[in-house]
């Protein structure tokens, strides 16, 4: 992961509404929620949920898929595991974790 999409993704995941429904089909798990659940967990109008998603989509941090008239929304697993590696990869690279200098004593 490049740093410009991180930041993307980070900058999508600032907003406070957009970071409730991430959570929300972070939870749901790999079956997700129709936007309507989504909705009505939130307490959400529906204009603005669809901005946010739309928000959450063009970072990949979303998928949808049409099930007949139903719009099902999931969390992506391969984005969100990508930008918790892309923020710990490098944890005191430059000076060592305490836990990595404890672990050396």
């Amino acid at each position: 992961m490049n740093v410009e999409q991180a930041a993307r993704q980070l900058e999508a995941l600032g907003n406070v509404t957009r970071l409730q429904i991430y959570r929300t089909l972070v939870r749901a798990g790999a079956a997700g929620l129709p936007v309507g659940q989504i909705q009505d967990r939130l307490g959400i109008p529906p204009s603005t949920l669809s901005h946010h998603l739309q928000r959450l989509l063009l970072t990949g941090l979303v998928t949808q898929e049409r099930q007949a008239t139903t719009l099902i929304c999931r969390a992506s697993d391969p984005p969100m595991n990508s930008l918790i590696g892309f923020l710990a990869d490098e944890c005191c690279a430059d000076a060592g974790c305490s836990t990595q200098a404890e672990n050396a004593a």
